[in-house]
């Protein structure tokens, strides 16, 4: 710290106290098991609401311990999917009876294209000539290998472009559309509203993978008559690892929904055991199997964080942390040293901040050592989440300090 000038840092972690005083959010850090370490990864997976372990230890001791296959029923383990999808449909602005919750998300991308093709197709001739899949070129990998397995099996050509170019690639052969509402790796903020209206234009369907936005921002599905959208739940919704994701079919489509991988749970009666399959009414035709009981539930606990809470206030929280994270790198970082790779603009940021580094991972490395958890994107991408829930505007100031700290040391 004797590099830093002492004045910056005095005015700036009194400005961080005021901020925090003056939080109306600050209340919630209680609910999370959190220690001194400035945890900044919760864009990778969030921190445990502190009464999750409790209701876990419930569900295995006595719903699974002496309930047994009566809590199918008694316990609400059967309608959990759908239940648990009406709790995340507010955070992601959705009216009830628009999402499940089951599989990972790389399944439920899977489900979406795959159906989105098959909807887009629907009409005769005009849409027999639909066969482009249009991705994000910038995608999280899994979401192009996805793509290009799904353009396969439909036997669509897959078209990479930067969500930007998005428009001008459209045509009367796109059939869907595989977009990311945050980019995983910059943080940067896509105009989910503008490019679904232009993908609708053209008469195909779009696709929205809210991995980095949902419990982050607002998102507006029904709003912005988004076809498709999923989502994780270990990032900002704090479900645990490898908590389950969650599908949304627009109720408009759900009679059309035709999912490419159909399975007991979606049968309109799926303890006839029939040989024939007749898909459920509404968005149960997500399902495929039998419900991941255990993480799920954990889940449906951990969103209780979210009660009483703003998806509006949790923006504007988030904007005022990046905002002072990037004011406080500016004041600390020796010049050239980092550069920022969020955008500035609020329109066009999620809830994580980005810095190019050319010795990131030796740089991450060091950080959390000294407290400071963040993440590494290759080649030299230094990633700092924001969770607006559990994280103050003093971690923001010490992240910081020590981020500059490491710098000038290196």
């Amino acid at each position: 710290m004797s590099d830093l000038d002492a004045a910056a840092v005095s005015e700036l972690s009194e400005r961080a106290r005021k901020l925090d005083a003056a939080d109306e959010l600050a209340y919630l850090r209680d609910r999370f098991v959190l220690d001194d370490t400035v945890y900044l990864d919760g864009n990778s997976l969030g921190a445990l609401p502190a009464h999750v372990p409790d209701r876990v230890a419930d569900v295995v001791r006595r719903e699974w311990g002496e309930l047994r296959i009566r809590s199918w029923e008694e316990s609400g383990w059967w309608t959990a999917p759908e239940r648990i999808g009406d709790r995340i449909a507010p955070l992601v602005g959705a009216a009830p009876g628009q999402i499940v919750v089951g599989d990972s998300t790389s399944v439920n991308v899977f489900k979406a294209l795959v159906a989105a093709v098959r909807l887009a197709r629907e009409g005769g001739p005009a849409g027999a000539g639909r066969d482009e899949i249009v991705v994000d070129a910038s995608t999280f990998p899994t979401d192009g290998y996805i793509a290009e397995s799904a353009a396969r099996l439909t036997g669509c050509t897959l078209r990479p472009v930067l969500p930007a170019e998005v428009p001008g690639v459209l045509g009367e052969r796109t059939a869907a559309v595989l977009l990311n509402h945050v980019d995983y790796r910059t943080g940067r903020l896509h105009d989910l509203p503008s490019l679904t209206a232009a993908v609708h234009a053209a008469g195909a369907v779009a696709v929205w993978d809210l991995c980095h936005s949902a419990g982050a921002l607002p998102v507006g599905l029904d709003e912005h008559d988004v076809d498709l959208a999923v989502g994780c739940t270990y990032k900002y919704l704090n479900g645990g690892p490898g908590s389950p994701a969650y599908l949304y079919v627009r109720r408009e489509l759900q009679s059309r929904f035709d999912s490419p991988l159909p399975g007991w749970n979606s049968h309109a009666e799926p303890f006839g055991m029939r040989s024939e399959y007749a898909p459920a009414e509404g968005a149960v035709r997500g399902r495929v199997g039998t419900p991941d009981i255990l993480s799920m539930l954990a889940l449906e606990a951990a969103l209780d964080v979210w009660d009483g809470v703003s998806v509006d206030a949790v923006r504007a929280k988030s904007l005022a942390l990046t905002d002072f994270f990037l004011e406080c790198v500016r004041e600390y970082v020796p010049e050239g040293r980092v550069v920022p790779v969020t955008p500035v603009a609020h329109a066009e940021r999620g809830s994580q901040v980005a810095l190019r580094c050319g010795d990131a991972g030796e740089v991450m490395r060091r950080l959390i050592a000294r407290g400071v958890v963040g993440d590494y994107r290759a080649p030299d991408i230094l990633r700092f989440g924001f969770t607006p829930l559990y994280v103050g505007f003093a971690d923001v100031e010490r992240a910081a300090r020590v981020l500059a700290e490491t710098l000038r040391e290196s």
